[in-house]
C-alpha cells in the first residue's frame, strides 16, 4: 500500500489541509488556516480524537436508548467527524450536515468520504438560513460547530436563532453547541442566557481549567426542555483523557449571572482565540 501524504487545497473560506495520522493507517486530520477542524479515521469512525467531539459524543450517547436511530442535523461539516459516529453507533440515523464552505465539502467527498449507505445527506449553505427553512418538530438532536475562521458567527449566537433551533427540534429533542471563550466569558455567559430563555434545561461540560477561567478553550452547550442524564454524562466526562465536569442548575444560573438574551441586532462572534490556542505544532 502507498503511502498516505497530506493534501492541500484552496477552499471558499481559507486553504484547507488533510494530514494522514502516521499511528492509524487510514486516520487524518483537517486544518483550515493552520487551525484544527476535524480528526477521522475511516476504520474506526466511533474513534473521536478531539476532547470536545467526544463530549459531544458522550451526549449523543445518552439523548436515547443506546443504538435507536436519530434524525440529526449538523451545523458545521469540517471532515464529517460527528455524523460517521452517530452513522456507525447509531445505524438508521438519517443526518443532514449544512456546511457554507462547498469547496471543502468537495475535498472531503474526494479525499474522505462517507461510506455507501450512511444516511447522511450533505447541505452547501448557511447554518441559518437552512435551519429556517427546515420543518417544525423534524430533529431529534441538533449539534451546531459552526466557526467562520476561529470564531462562531454572530448571526448563530442570537435569541432568534436559538429560537428557530427550539421549531425544528422535536419536543424531547437536544441542541449541542460547540463554543470556545475566556474569562470573564461574556461570550458563554451570553449563550446560556439566550438559550435558556428557550429551553428548560441547560447543561455546560468543560475542563476546570477553563471554567476557573485559567485559559481560553472549548465549552459544550446541551440544551433542552427534559432532563437529560446528566448523572452518567458527568461520569463518561470525568473519565476522559482530560477530564471536564459538568455545570448545572443552580450553579450555571449563577455562572450566568445578569446576563441577557442576546438580540439579533446586538450579536457578535465569539472571541477571537489568543495565538496558538488552537494551532498545532
Amino acid at each position: 500500500m502507498s503511502e498516505a501524504i497530506p493534501v492541500t487545497r484552496a477552499v471558499d473560506h481559507g486553504t484547507a489541509k488533510l494530514m494522514p495520522d502516521v499511528d492509524r493507517e487510514r486516520a487524518w486530520l483537517l486544518t483550515v488556516d493552520g487551525a484544527p477542524q476535524s480528526y477521522v479515521d475511516l476504520d474506526d469512525p466511533a474513534h473521536l480524537e478531539f476532547e470536545y467531539a467526544r463530549r459531544l459524543g458522550h451526549v449523543l450517547d445518552l439523548v436515547d436508548d443506546a443504538g435507536r436511530p436519530l434524525d440529526v442535523v449538523h451545523l458545521g461539516g469540517g471532515a464529517l467527524t460527528l455524523p460517521r459516529y452517530v452513522a456507525a453507533t447509531r445505524p438508521g440515523s438519517r443526518q443532514d450536515v449544512v456546511e457554507a464552505d462547498r469547496a471543502l465539502l468537495e475535498l472531503v467527498a474526494e479525499h474522505v468520504p462517507l461510506p455507501a449507505g450512511s444516511g447522511v445527506a450533505l447541505h452547501a449553505g448557511d447554518a441559518r438560513a437552512w435551519l429556517e427553512g427546515a420543518p417544525d418538530d423534524s430533529a431529534d438532536v441538533l449539534v451546531a460547530d459552526v466557526f467562520g475562521g476561529s470564531r462562531v458567527p454572530a448571526h448563530l449566537t442570537s435569541l432568534g436563532y436559538a429560537a428557530e433551533a427550539g421549531r425544528v427540534l422535536r419536543p424531547d429533542g437536544v441542541y449541542l453547541a460547540n463554543l470556545a471563550d475566556a474569562a470573564p466569558f461574556g461570550f458563554l455567559r451570553s449563550q446560556l442566557a439566550t438559550f435558556a430563555a428557550v429551553f428548560e434545561e441547560l447543561a455546560l461540560i468543560a475542563e476546570p481549567g477553563v471554567l476557573r477561567g485559567r485559559r481560553f478553550g472549548n465549552a459544550v452547550l446541551v440544551a433542552s426542555r427534559r432532563p437529560l442524564d446528566t448523572a452518567a454524562l458527568a461520569r463518561r466526562a470525568a473519565a476522559d483523557a482530560f477530564p471536564a465536569r459538568v455545570e448545572l442548575g443552580a450553579a450555571l444560573r449563577e455562572f450566568t449571572g445578569d446576563m441577557r438574551p442576546v438580540d439579533d441586532a446586538d450579536a457578535v462572534p465569539s472571541p477571537e482565540p489568543p495565538g496558538g490556542a488552537f494551532g498545532i505544532g
